[in-house]
């Protein structure tokens, strides 16, 4: 039996704990034919099949599963080794990946990463911004950034960036004539701008106020997928939106939006960076945990 490298066993390694070549491919930053010709050599060396394919799924067989046992933990020391020999050096380096919403994404890119890329500049970061909530273990990625609420229990959590506020918003030109919402009830009334959420549903907008809590269906003839967006068609006139207060502020200081239900939209736990608490922290996280935490000192 050929000895196979460990290039191919670090590709065996991520196509199986991602459970997808285009997955893993990604992480890798090869090709995905590159990956799958890898894992054929692989088990040409081996001299036996690893993986059950088809077009839809990629899945072990009882000889990866048992490689796999194996393998991962000379993986994670080899990774805590060379993490180490960097420490050594002084300075971080390598690829760290980060999964946050567009909002976390926006504060991060205004007060950390610029001042974490000067200060390590061996560091590639690899800021993903998107709407779905993602298993940033199976995805690849270091640390993902969520409102604290959102984080999975079993995680480790930085809360960054303040408490946040959820309002509804809408034109003077809208609302010009018409009665202003007192209750949250009272958007039946109203032409709302619904946003529909990453997994495909509609967005029930939750409102609270002395340890009451509701939570309204709205209804209206616009749906969006972004809050820059819903703003925007708020600012246009196209009806109430519910946002975080963050998008809206720079309209609400010109005076082309105006709050509604000011009361029933009290400030919530905002966002926190997290990253699983059961495996190594690679020195590039924790120098950005460290500088996020000494920014959040200055605040």
């Amino acid at each position: 039996m050929m000895r196979p490298s460990l290039n191919d066993l670090a590709a065996f390694a991520a196509v199986a704990n991602h459970k997808s070549f285009r997955r893993a491919a990604d992480i890798m930053g090869v090709s995905r034919s590159a990956l799958s010709h890898a894992i054929i050599g692989l088990e040409a060396k081996l001299d036996v099949r690893l993986f059950n394919r088809t077009t839809r799924s990629v899945s072990l067989t009882q000889a990866g599963a048992r490689l796999l046992a194996r393998l991962d933990p000379v993986l994670q020391e080899l990774d805590r080794a060379l993490d180490t020999f960097s420490e050594e050096r002084g300075t971080p380096s390598g690829t760290l990946r980060i999964n946050a919403n567009k909002s976390g994404a926006r504060i991060l890119l205004a007060d950390v990463v610029p001042r974490f890329l000067d200060l390590y500049p061996d560091v590639e970061l690899d800021l993903v911004s998107e709407g779905r909530l993602v298993d940033i273990v199976e995805q690849g990625f270091d640390a993902g950034v969520r409102l604290l609420e959102a984080v999975p229990k079993d995680m480790v959590a930085v809360k960054f960036g303040g408490d946040v506020r959820f309002i509804t918003v809408a034109a003077p030109s809208y609302l010009d004539g018409k009665a202003r919402p007192n209750m949250p009830d009272d958007l039946h009334a109203h032409r709302c701008i619904r946003q529909r959420l990453p997994s495909g549903k509609r967005y029930r907008w939750e409102f609270s106020r002395r340890g009451a809590e509701v939570a309204i269906n709205v209804q209206g003839n616009l749906t969006l997928d972004d809050n820059d967006l819903l703003v925007q068609a708020a600012v246009d006139g196209r009806g109430i939106a519910y946002v975080p207060e963050y998008f809206a502020r720079p309209f609400l200081a010109s005076g082309q939006l105006l709050t509604v239900l000011d009361e029933w939209c009290p400030p919530i736990p905002g966002l926190a960076l997290y990253y699983p608490r059961s495996r190594h922290l690679p020195s590039t996280l924790r120098a950005f945990i460290d500088l996020l935490r000494e920014v959040e000192k200055q605040r």
